[in-house]
């Protein structure tokens, strides 16, 4: 070979313009895919919260069906009627006669309570008669 006539090495000047399209092509499908991504999150979690909304509703159904139950329970529980036949059948209850019936002194007529006679004199019985 001679001197001169070396393989030609060939120089590129490399093209600017080129390389950022690329980039921004890249840029742009990175966008793209991070919002896709994003939108397909927000969806699952809306998904997850729809879920646990609907639990949260059958909980709370449920809960007032507990207590209307409860309530209903209580109240014949606390009935009048209800306690009444319970003392006469299980616990052998009846109403008293009159001879085990007693008045405390103070509001028998005649026998000069204090109840007595603020009742005969038509004056207001006081708080401490009252107490007792």
């Amino acid at each position: 070979m001679v001197e001169g006539q070396g393989i030609a090495r060939f120089h590129r000047e490399s093209d600017h313009r080129r390389l950022r399209a690329m980039a921004g092509g890249l840029l742009g499908a990175a966008l793209l895919v991070v919002l896709v991504v994003g939108v397909v999150e927000l969806r699952i979690q809306q998904v997850r919260l729809s879920y646990r909304l609907d639990g949260l509703r059958a909980n709370v159904t449920q809960l007032q069906e507990a207590r209307g139950q409860l309530q209903v329970e209580f109240d014949s529980l606390q009935s009048l009627a209800r306690i009444e036949g319970k003392a006469r059948s299980e616990l052998g209850m009846a109403p008293p006669t009159r001879d085990q019936i007693q008045l405390a002194r103070e509001f028998m007529p005649g026998r000069g309570g204090t109840a007595t006679s603020a009742m005969a004199t038509g004056e207001a019985i006081p708080r401490e008669a009252k107490r007792r």
